[in-house]
């Protein structure tokens, strides 16, 4: 366990609120650790420990803690565009360890910001991949993760094949992935 680590659990554990933890858990249902601690605490640390990046973020993301992972989702959303590929690795690591919505919309819409304009063609490949996959959350993701695309026009068709391989999925937060596309659609016409 690095020293960053160390730290970083160190204040999460501090600045908990049991209170912050049981609204989390009532937002955010799924077995993960919660510590209670809010987004601008959680902004803080990103910003702090954004040098460290994809080691630490990796570090984070396997620590397995909600706030862990959305300091991980930050760090990247900041750092990730230096080094693309080594940024599409690791999203195809953590996107194996999805547990809750919320985790599965950061890392999808915030993790890969930094490449969506330079690596349209690698995001799409990975979410054709995903729209496959036995794994909900990686269904979800691969509408989440190009989510962004329905404003700007140009993948419509990719992203209307995504959308229809998942029109009958059975799970619940893959069928509300699909409203939430389709209403984008409706928003850009």
């Amino acid at each position: 366990m690095s020293q960053q680590l160390k730290e970083i659990q160190k204040t999460l554990s501090a600045k908990a609120a049991k209170t912050n933890a049981e609204f989390f858990l009532k937002m955010v249902p799924g077995k993960q650790k919660i510590y209670g601690v809010k987004t601008p605490e959680l902004n803080l640390l990103a910003q702090q420990y954004k040098a460290f990046s994809f080691d630490l973020a990796k570090e984070l993301w396997t620590s397995g803690a909600l706030e862990e992972k959305v300091i991980a989702i930050k760090i990247m959303e900041k750092m990730g565009k230096k080094d693309p590929r080594k940024l599409l690795t690791l999203f195809k690591q953590c996107s194996r360890q999805i547990d809750n919505w919320a985790v599965c919309d950061g890392l999808g819409m915030q993790f890969l910001r930094g490449i969506v304009k330079t690596h349209a063609k690698e995001i799409f490949e990975l979410a054709g991949q995903f729209n496959h996959s036995k794994d909900p959350w990686q269904r979800r993701l691969s509408l989440v993760m190009v989510e962004w695309y329905t404003r700007v026009g140009d993948h419509r068709d990719e992203i209307k094949k995504l959308v229809k391989n998942l029109e009958n999925d059975d799970e619940y937060y893959v069928k509300k992935a699909v409203v939430w596309i389709n209403k984008n659609f409706k928003k850009g016409k």
